[in-house]
C-alpha cells in the first residue's frame, strides 16, 4: 500500500472528497428516524430520479462500491458454468481481486485491447465453446464505459455489441462506473448510451463523479431482476441506512450535476493533454475522451513529480503513466502540474 498525503493528486478520481452539494444532501437526510434496507421517502424519491433518466420501466438496486455492482450485475445474467467475455484491460478483470470469479463461479474470457475497447468480431471468436459440455458457456459480455483507458465506445459500437449478444442468447453489461463521462464526451443522455442501445443490465457509478460512497445496479432486462434483490442481500451488498446512498444519488441526478462534474472534468483532462503534449519528452498514448489521460514519461522524472502530484503508472516497460482529473480539480492545479513537469524535466 502506498499512503502519501497530498492536498491534490492526478492518481484517481476516488481520490477527490465529496461534492458539496452531495455533502448537503447527506446532512439533509440525516434527521430523525426512518424505515430502514431501503423503505424510505429518500430511496423512493432516488429511484424516481433513475427512471427520469433511463425509463419507468426499470428497477434500480443500491450498492455500496463498483465492485458488488459488477459482481452482482454478472450473478444476475449467469450461472456458474457460463463464461463472460471482456476487455483484457477491464476492471472485472484485472482490479477485483478475483470476485467476479469467486462469487459468480464463471471464467472470464479476455480479449486483448489496445484501446480498452472490444469488438463483435473479436467476440466472435468465443462461440466455438457453444454447446461444448466440456467448456465454460459464453453468456454475457461485458464492457467498460468509458474505458479503463479513458477511451468512449460510440453508441452505434454499443448496439452491435449488445445485438449480437441478444442474437447468440447473451446478455450485455456495462460498467458504467463513468458513465457520465462518457455520456459528457458523446453529448448524449445516459439513457441514449445504455437503454436505448441495448444494454440489458448497468453498473451506473456514483463514487468518481462526486459522491462520497455508492453505485447503483440498473436493471433494464426484466429477466434479470426477478431474484436480484435476494442477490443483493446474499451478496452482502444490502445498505441497512439506505437513505444515505439514495440521498446522495438524488442529488447527483438533479440539476444536472453528475452532467456538470462529467462536462468540467472532461474539459480539464483535454487541457492536460493539450499542454503536455507541448513537451517534446511527453507522449500521449491514448485519445482523450473521458477524464483519463495516458502518457509516456521519462522514468527518471517520474519519482520527483510524485511527490508532488501523486499518479500511478500503468506501465512500467513502457513508462506509461495515467493522470486522473476529479470533479474538484481546477485549472489551476492542471497548468501547476504542467509547470512542474516542464521544470522537472529541463
Amino acid at each position: 500500500m502506498i499512503s502519501i498525503k497530498i492536498s491534490k493528486n492526478f492518481a484517481s478520481d476516488n481520490c477527490s472528497g465529496v461534492h458539496p452539494e452531495i455533502l448537503q444532501a447527506i446532512c439533509e437526510a440525516n434527521q430523525g428516524h426512518t424505515l430502514a434496507y431501503g423503505d424510505d421517502v429518500y430511496t423512493a424519491s432516488a429511484l424516481s430520479k433513475f427512471r427520469e433518466h433511463f425509463g419507468k420501466d426499470i428497477e434500480v438496486f443500491f450498492v455500496f462500491n463498483g465492485t458488488g455492482a459488477n459482481v452482482l450485475s454478472l450473478q444476475a445474467a449467469t450461472d456458474s458454468f457460463n463464461a463472460v467475455i471482456c476487455a483484457d484491460t477491464a476492471h472485472i478483470n484485472c482490479d477485483e481481486c478475483g470476485a467476479p470469479e469467486k462469487f459468480t463461479g464463471c471464467k472470464l474470457l479476455t480479449i486483448p485491447s489496445a484501446n480498452g475497447k472490444i469488438t463483435v468480431d473479436q467476440v466472435e471468436k468465443f462461440l466455438h465453446l457453444a454447446g461444448n459440455q466440456h467448456h465454460s458457456q459464453p453468456k454475457a459480455i461485458s464492457i467498460t464505459q468509458s474505458t479503463e483507458l479513458g477511451t468512449v465506445y460510440q453508441p452505434e459500437e454499443i448496439q452491435s455489441i449488445a445485438d449480437f449478444a441478444h442474437t447468440h442468447d447473451m446478455f450485455l453489461h456495462v460498467d458504467g462506473t463513468r458513465l457520465a463521462n462518457a455520456a459528457a464526451s458523446l453529448n448524449l443522455t445516459l439513457r441514449e448510451i445504455s437503454r436505448d442501445v441495448g444494454v440489458d443490465i448497468l453498473s451506473f457509478g456514483g463514487t468518481k463523479n462526486g459522491m462520497m460512497y455508492g453505485e447503483a445496479v440498473v436493471i433494464f432486462n426484466k429477466n434479470l431482476h426477478k431474484n436480484f434483490s435476494y442477490i443483493r442481500k446474499q451478496g452482502m451488498q444490502l445498505a441497512s441506512k439506505m437513505r444515505f446512498i439514495a440521498a446522495q444519488f438524488e442529488a447527483l441526478l438533479s440539476n444536472d450535476l453528475w452532467l456538470r462534474n462529467a462536462r468540467h472534468t472532461n474539459k480539464l483532462a483535454k487541457l492536460l493533454a493539450e499542454e503536455v503534449s507541448k513537451i517534446p519528452q511527453i507522449k500521449i498514448t491514448q485519445p482523450v475522451q473521458a477524464n483519463a489521460v495516458f502518457a509516456i514519461v521519462p522514468p527518471q522524472f517520474i519519482p520527483a513529480l510524485q511527490q508532488e502530484y501523486f499518479f500511478y503508472v500503468w506501465n512500467k516497460e513502457t513508462s506509461e503513466v495515467r493522470w486522473m482529473i476529479s470533479f474538484d480539480t481546477t485549472e489551476e492545479d492542471v497548468m501547476d502540474f504542467v509547470r512542474l513537469i516542464r521544470q522537472t524535466i529541463s
